[in-house]
């Protein structure tokens, strides 16, 4: 007994019981992201295309899912059988009960196509211009041997589209607001100039829109001749085929090396098929980019309203009450933020900026709607109040001999601020835009309302002057999570892109709390300690 309280006066037991939750909370972060990690990646694995006979028809396909027996329900069997265009799903629940000992077809491929998801069957034959090529074993050789030089032709189209077409269209907009600015104005003299160009530029555009048929023919040139295991058949454009994979006789670095071809493309590719196919890229750079700005946008606010309350403001009730009232934004809901955003931002000084500069464009909104900046500084003024206790604190706990030295020495109180107590404060600051941006950077609800959206046609910056865009729409990570999980018509294919996607977003934020954590170490070691 007397050792007992011995060890409750020393706290002993709550040195273990803190340690021990501790020890439970880094287990529980750790089983959660080995989960997530676990269930994303292994998606991408190639695994085998099993075949098997069953009381409904034979079927092909790679096993995603099973479910044991329960009750009178017998175990089933979950198939990623693809050919949604064909079978109108790409999953099939199959009864355990009457189906065959699973083969693995050599002949048995995976098609990864640009839409309608993958193609599970075989590759019967390859034509070019409507004549046979090859059929039967030599189709697939030489279909492998094509996709390369017809992804080729794709990508030529996409950049033609996307590039000089894209660019030809933003002039000749340009030049059409111009007319429309010079005719509120009255100022006609201008106008049959303004014309000449816009039918140069149309001269072009036609011009270009034969190069792009011609590309646009070619990439339909090739052909192939599917077959599901089934028999049913169908025809489908080589250059619309993303990468193929005969999954059953594929060796363990061919499969490391489409496993790898396929993470790649998750990370830097564009999405498709409803986003529940290709990449995420956009989504990271929209993310990242955000984060960004809410940073340059939050730490000057956040910075300035701590120095005013801590060095300039006479304490009283007053001061008092707007701590209170900064400590209590950091408890409303993030979608109030948002309602905000919309309603000040967006209508209220977008409509306004429209109205001064931009009345030409109208009635087309330029900063009257959802974009990146509206998005970003809704996102500041959610997490300023991290910034500003955080500050406050740093701007504290600053020693009274430097202040008192600097002020000896002939220096104003701005100029003590600004070359003495600021410098010390820096890490301290730095640690309250680590919070914010740990907070900013997974919140969803705001950015509905003023500029995500669920797939952006361009993204901010780009190299088109003024080369970043504040006014544009973005994706981003959280809403794409979302999207995906909660939107998507394909509930069972979006599974493993909510994984993936919910690693990413853990990534990139713990990549950008790194990137500030060194900084702010590399401060804290120049300006010799600190005590945050």
């Amino acid at each position: 007994m007397t050792r007992l309280a011995e060890h409750l006066r020393r706290g002993s037991g709550f040195v273990w019981f803190s340690g021990a939750t501790l020890a439970f909370s880094l287990a529980m972060i750790i089983s959660l992201v080995g989960y997530i990690a676990a269930r994303g990646l292994g998606f991408f694995w190639p695994g085998p295309l099993l075949q098997v006979q069953t009381t409904e028809g034979v079927v092909l396909g790679e096993i995603t899912d099973r479910e044991p027996a329960r009750g009178e329900e017998s175990a089933k069997v979950q198939f990623r059988v693809g050919n949604r265009d064909i079978y109108g799903q790409d999953f099939r629940w199959v009864p355990a009960t009457g189906m065959s000992t699973p083969t693995q077809p050599r002949e048995a491929v995976l098609l990864e196509r640009s839409e309608y998801g993958p193609f599970l069957g075989r590759i019967a034959s390859i034509s070019h211009l409507g004549a046979v090529v090859a059929e039967g074993d030599r189709a697939l050789a030489e279909a492998q041997a094509r996709l390369p030089e017809s992804r080729r032709l794709l990508d030529q189209l996409h950049s033609i589209e996307v590039g000089k077409v894209g660019e030809l269209n933003r002039r000749i907009e340009k030049l059409r607001v111009t007319r429309k600015g010079l005719e509120l104005r009255g100022d006609v003299g201008r106008l049959a100039t303004l014309d000449a160009e816009v039918a140069g530029l149309q001269s072009t555009y036609d011009a270009l829109q034969t190069s792009l048929d011609q590309t646009r023919a070619d990439t339909k040139a090739w052909v192939l001749g599917l077959e599901t295991v089934d028999g049913q058949k169908k025809e489908w454009p080589l250059a619309s085929v993303v990468r193929i994979v005969p999954a059953n006789t594929l060796s363990t670095p061919g499969r490391l090396g489409v496993y790898l071809a396929r993470l790649w493309e998750f990370v830097a590719g564009d999405p498709r098929e409803s986003n529940t196919e290709g990449g995420i890229f956009p989504a990271i750079f929209g993310t990242v980019m955000m984060v960004l700005v809410m940073s340059v946008m939050v730490v000057p606010l956040g910075v300035v309203t701590a120095l005013y309350l801590r060095e300039y403001a006479r304490q009283g009730w007053l001061v008092r009450a707007v701590r209170v009232a900064v400590n209590n934004l950091a408890g409303v809901p993030s979608i109030v933020f948002g309602v905000f955003g919309l309603g000040f931002f967006v209508y209220t000084l977008g409509g306004s900026i429209d109205r001064m500069f931009f009345a030409e464009s109208l009635p087309t909104p330029t900063y009257g709607t959802g974009g990146i900046l509206w998005a970003s500084l809704t996102l500041a003024l959610l997490t300023v109040p991290v910034v500003v206790v955080a500050t406050e604190e740093a701007l504290g706990s600053v020693a009274r001999s430097q202040r008192e030295a600097s002020l000896a020495m002939g220096a104003t109180k701005w100029q003590t601020l600004w070359n003495v107590v600021l410098p010390a404060a820096t890490p301290g600051i730095l640690t309250g835009l680590i919070l914010a941006i740990a907070r900013g950077a997974g919140e969803v609800a705001p950015l509905m309302l003023t500029g995500v959206v669920k797939l952006a046609p361009s993204m901010p910056l780009d190299g088109t002057f003024p080369f970043f865009h504040l006014d544009r729409k973005f994706m981003h990570l959280g809403f794409h999570i979302y999207d995906v999980g909660f939107q998507s018509p394909n509930s069972e294919a979006a599974k493993p892109m909510v994984f993936m996607a919910s690693l990413l977003l853990l990534a990139v934020v713990v990549i950008l709390n790194i990137f500030a954590l060194n900084l702010r170490r590399k401060l804290r070691a120049r300006l010799g300690g600190s005590t945050f």
